[in-house]
């Protein structure tokens, strides 16, 4: 027998060898699945003999570990904006960066006043619903739709906002964009398809491989997503309704633009970048 200590170092190890960016936080995360505890009782249980029953799982996490599998698939959880979501293969693995639009959100809210107000919010491809989910969280008044076209995207944001006890408040539908909504909606958010279909094969093999490609593809210059959304967004918007979309890096302009064509109003602080500076989220309003 391997105490647990001995056994997250060589874990380590072999992710270190084997070039993973962060090896000693990714061998503590998948042997605190493996044994079923925290952080802090792994800690704890350290000279212990690892049990032959974790030992089985944690090899299997390793690896798919080192086949490119990020951590957070392999645990089928991901943490964003303090709460834990539920992901599979028909989900985005949610960013730490979205979170700017969270925030940027629920800047927005205050500022008018409407923290505690009743508001309908429509997330346009919500996968596994983080977005609308942590949004419903924070404004306890809110009501929520998600749209996606995966089914089973559906099926694990249902579950997640069934464990975040929002189930009675968020609704989720299998359609593509606005494709068959009705009414009127004080905030759109999305975090649509960015990356120019040329530039997928070239990014990260845990993204290239492992999120959805569906998720991904933005068209020939990543901006096909944004085109669908404009044309038709604003039948959609309450008067003095908000969109709120996430970008990638270099879009801010172009996406200005098109929203501006399609008659949105663009503030000077339409443009919200993320903690390292980045230009990461585009604020339209409607145009009535």
């Amino acid at each position: 027998m391997v105490s647990i200590d001995a056994v997250r170092n060589e874990t380590a190890r072999t992710l270190r060898a084997a070039g993973i960016d962060s090896p000693a936080l990714d061998a503590r995360l998948l042997l605190c699945e493996a044994v079923g505890v925290t952080h802090e009782a792994l800690v704890a249980r350290g000279r212990e003999d690892l049990p032959p029953h974790a030992a089985e799982r944690l090899s299997g996490y390793l690896a798919r570990r080192l086949g490119g599998e990020p951590v957070s698939r392999i645990k089928g959880k991901r943490e964003f904006y303090g709460r834990d979501f539920l992901i599979d293969t028909h989900t985005l693995d949610p960013r730490p960066d979205t979170e700017t639009l969270i925030t940027a959100a629920l800047d927005l809210v205050a500022r008018e006043g409407r923290t505690g107000s009743p508001l309908s919010v429509l997330d346009l491809g919500t996968g596994s619903g983080c977005i609308l989910l942590t949004l419903l969280a924070e404004l306890p008044e809110a009501q929520g739709l998600g749209t996606d076209i995966a089914p089973g995207a559906l099926e694990v944001a249902a579950r997640n906002a069934s464990c975040l006890g929002l189930e009675l408040r968020a609704r989720f539908l299998g359609t593509s964009w606005l494709e068959g909504l009705k009414g009127g909606f004080d905030l759109i958010v999305s975090n649509p398809p960015y990356i120019a279909r040329g530039e997928i094969g070239g990014l990260a093999r845990e993204v290239a491989v492992h999120d959805p490609m569906a998720a991904l593809d933005g068209g020939a210059d990543g901006l096909d997503a944004y085109r669908t959304i404009a044309a038709r967004v604003g039948d959609f918007l309450s008067p003095g309704g908000h969109l709120l979309v996430e970008i990638g890096a270099g879009q801010a302009e172009p996406v200005s633009r098109i929203f501006h064509h399609s008659g949105l109003g663009i503030d000077r602080e339409g443009i919200l970048s993320d903690l390292a500076g980045r230009p990461r989220c585009v604020l339209a309003r409607s145009p009535f």
